[in-house]
């Protein structure tokens, strides 16, 4: 059984804060250094010129993110990420929306890359944030944009501003 965050329930006080919240569902995960991560988030959607209204970010099973692609969005596999965007709910100038993370995918792919999981996890988040900014990754070209955006955003969460 899953259930998905309804950004709806929050009250409209709590959304002019600019809330990022943090998640997990289905599955153990310490994440540490929140506040260092919803500076980035904030300033990467600024870097595109949006306004980060509302953001969950949900951290989840493999299982979990499977049943939300499968009821949602009709695939039957497993993914790292999956984004649902609520921007239109408030106001189309603001980003709100849902990124659910599949960890277990994240650390599996971070191992198949020979990347740290950090970077991966920071990729899977901009990722989600990129989707909700009207970045597509269907088309082969689409995809090398998104790479190449992916790669800024985790530039980005490493300058010294970020670290701590």
């Amino acid at each position: 059984m899953f259930y998905i965050c309804n950004i709806v329930r929050i009250s409209e006080k709590k959304l002019n804060n600019k809330m990022i919240l943090f998640f997990t569902q289905d599955i153990i995960f310490n994440f540490k250094e929140k506040l260092r991560y919803k500076r980035w988030l904030k300033q990467l959607a600024l870097s595109y010129n949006f306004e980060l209204y509302a953001l969950n970010v949900i951290f989840c099973s493999n299982n979990y993110i499977v049943n939300i692609n499968n009821t949602f969005l009709r695939h039957d596999f497993c993914t790292d990420v999956i984004s649902f965007d609520h921007s239109t709910l408030y106001n189309n100038s603001k980003l709100s929306g849902d990124i659910y993370i599949g960890i277990e995918m994240v650390m599996k792919n971070a191992e198949k890359y020979s990347v740290s999981f950090e970077d991966e996890l920071l990729r899977v988040m901009a990722h989600g944030l990129l989707h909700l900014m009207g970045f597509r990754d269907k088309k082969i070209v689409d995809k090398k944009v998104m790479e190449k955006q992916e790669n800024f955003a985790i530039l980005l969460f490493k300058q010294p501003k970020y670290l701590r």
